[in-house]
Order: structure tokens, then sequence, then C-alpha cells
């Protein structure tokens, strides 16, 4: 039964080859539009590059900690969870128009304008190209280094038993979850913070973090839910364990909040000149909006709606919550990269939503594919024992 694949009247074969279609004519029309406006073109991009390389890179913790942990939810996850993962070259790619396009995002790209400004001058050791270069492929490179090696270990354990194996996984996810962290809090701040390159925080990488590990999860539930219904997940899910997926989704709901919290009052108590305009551009000319929307829908709506102990064992409705989650997910990275580029006034550029949409079929076809590439549930696994 753990041998069994994706069968070929799935519903994903389907989702693979209609994201592939879809993504393309998106991707298309994004490089038409670059044309026009390249600015525009490479802004629209780099949130949609944002989004989805996070529920790759999302999945990697949570694939780890299940790893350290244990536990039945990660075992039925494991094979999404590890497809997720093997993007991650994937996302190395598709990184490659970011680096293109660092003159149209990042001031400190300029030469001009760091001749003009004392605190970028200060910076310049840190925030030039050639080192910010160095760091995206250092960070790459431990990310797919990491992946490999699980992924390795767990095709291996499909084929033998030894209990070795299941050990290597466990220590190594310890130190892969550190490794992650680092490397993740630096990258938020070179990607994203440093479009801001006065503003700083230094809890903005945990805050990425918290909402990378939010988006991956949110993605893998309903893709569950859709597995569940056939063999072999249909033998072994239960409402038990989507409740655990409940549990873990409100949790890590609890989590993102907690630090987007911290990172206010921290700054409002401070009230210092130089921390204040990055919320002072989020709370104004409109974006007040998208403030109030997350608030409302990306934390109190849901965390109201999965206090309810029938609907997270409820694999359809639970699967509409996260769905839900990621579209919210989106536009809290919006919230977090537009307001650099349009502090005044709201913007919403038709490319915004073609990137994320282009970019997303394109990784789902990838993704869909690597699921495809072995048995649903790991075989071998301690879980499964008895």
């Amino acid at each position: 039964m753990n041998g069994i694949r994706l069968s070929s009247d799935h519903p994903l074969h389907r989702v693979q080859k209609v994201g592939l279609a879809v993504g393309v004519v998106a991707l298309a029309a994004c490089g038409a539009g670059w044309i026009w406006s390249p600015d525009q073109f490479f802004r629209s991009y780099l949130v949609a590059y944002l989004f989805w390389s996070g529920i790759a890179l999302g999945c990697l913790p949570i694939l780890m900690l299940q790893y350290i942990t244990g536990g039945m939810w990660g075992a039925v996850l494991r094979r999404v969870l590890e497809s997720g993962t093997r993007t991650i070259p994937l996302m190395a790619v598709l990184f490659l128009p970011i680096v293109f396009g660092m003159h149209h995002l990042y001031e400190w790209t300029h030469a001009d304008v760091v001749a003009q400004d004392r605190i970028l001058q200060l910076k310049a050791s840190y925030l030039n190209v050639p080192f910010f270069l160095a760091r995206a492929a250092l960070y790459f490179a431990v990310w797919i280094a990491v992946m490999a090696l699980l992924n390795r270990w767990s095709s291996a354990q499909d084929e033998n038993d030894d209990p070795l194996l299941g050990k290597r996984l466990h220590y190594a996810s310890r130190a892969g979850l550190l490794l992650y962290a680092l490397t993740m809090t630096f990258a938020s701040v070179d990607w994203a913070m440093s479009l801001e390159p006065h503003w700083y925080s230094t809890i903005y990488g945990i805050l990425f973090i918290g909402g990378q590990v939010l988006s991956a999860l949110a993605f893998s539930i309903p893709i569950a839910a859709l597995l569940a219904d056939r063999s072999p997940l249909a033998e072994i899910i239960s409402a038990d364990v989507f409740q655990d997926f409940g549990k873990l989704l409100l949790g890590f709901i609890m989590l993102w909040a907690y630090f987007a919290l911290s990172q206010f009052l921290i700054t409002w108590s401070g009230n210092l000149p130089e921390e204040i305009p990055w919320y002072l551009r989020r709370t104004g000319g409109g974006w007040q909006v998208v403030s109030i929307v997350l608030i409302l829908f990306h934390f109190m709506l849901p965390f109201l709606i999965l206090l309810s102990r029938d609907l997270k064992r409820n694999p359809k409705r639970l699967a509409i919550v996260a769905a839900g989650l990621i579209v919210l997910r989106f536009v809290d990275v919006f919230w977090l990269i537009t307001p650099a580029f349009s502090p005044a006034a709201i913007t919403f550029h038709w490319m915004d939503p073609l990137a994320a949409i282009g970019l997303g079929g394109l990784w789902l076809y990838f993704f869909v594919g690597q699921l495809k590439g072995r048995p649903l549930l790991p075989v071998n696994d301690p879980a499964f024992a008895g």
C-alpha cells in the first residue's frame, strides 16, 4: 500500500497541465509589460517571487520539524513537503530576473545615490552588488544541500528499513533548522528589507520565517485533502490527522500575529524617526485598508474559525480555510514590499496578479511533477509500523 503513487486520473494531473498553460500565458503577458514598464515588471515579479519561494522554502522547516518530533500528521504530509522542497532549485533559476533587475529595485545599487547618502555609505560594505550575489548563491547552496540530503535519505528509507536512516534524518534536521533560520534571516534582509535601506528591524527575519511556514502549511492542507479521497491516504489519513493539521495552522497563525504585533509594538514604543517611516508608509495613503484586511482576515477570522473542533476534522472545510489563507499570504507579502515603491498612495498594477499567476502556474507544474515521482506515503516509516 505504501508504494502507491499518484493515479493517472487524479485531479492534480489537470492542475499540472492547466497550471503550466496559464503560467506561460501570464508570464508572456508580464514579459510584454516589461517592454513598457520595466520598473513595474520587476516590482511585481519580486512580490510574486517572494510569495512562491516562501511556500517552497517553508516546506523545508516543516519537514525537518516532523523528522525531529515525529507524528502521523507529518508522515502523511511528508511527500507533499518533500515535493515542495524539491522545487527550490527551480526558485534558484527564477531568481535570475531579480539579479538582472537589481538596478530597478534597490536604490543602494545606484552609485550616485550612495554618494549623496551617508547612511548608504556606511552600509556599503554589506549592501553592494558583488556581496549581494555571493550571499544569494550561498543561501541557495545551503537550502539545496539540506533539501538534497533529506530527500536522498528519505528515498533510501523507502528501500531499506535501517533505523540508522531515521537517526540521520533526525540529527540532520536539527542542524538544518539552524541553517535555514540563519540563511533565511539574512535573505529577508537582502531581498526585502534592503528595499528601504534606511530602515531596519531585528525581528524582520523571524516575521518572514513565520510567514513562510504558514504559507507552506496552508498550501499543503488542500493538497492533503485532495489526496485523502484515494488510496493510499484514504486508508491512513483520518479526521484526527486533519484536526492536527488544523491545530498546527491555528498555531502558526497565532505565531505570525505575535511576530507582526511584536515588531509594531517595539517600533511604536521606541517612536524613533529612523524606524517609524516604515509603518507610516503602510498606514496611510490607502495602505491602511490593506492593514485592516490583514488584521481581520489573516488573523481574527481564521483564528475564530479554527477554534471549531468540527471544522478542523472536516477535510473540505479546513482546505477552504487554508486556501483563503494562501490568498491572504500573498496580500501580506504585497503589503510588505509594494509600499517601498509607492509610499504616498496605494497602487495595484495588472502585472501584480499576473506575475503571481505566472510564477504560480510554473511552480505548480514542477511541484506536481515531483509529487508523481515517489510513492505518496513513505515506505518503512516508523509511524506506519504495526
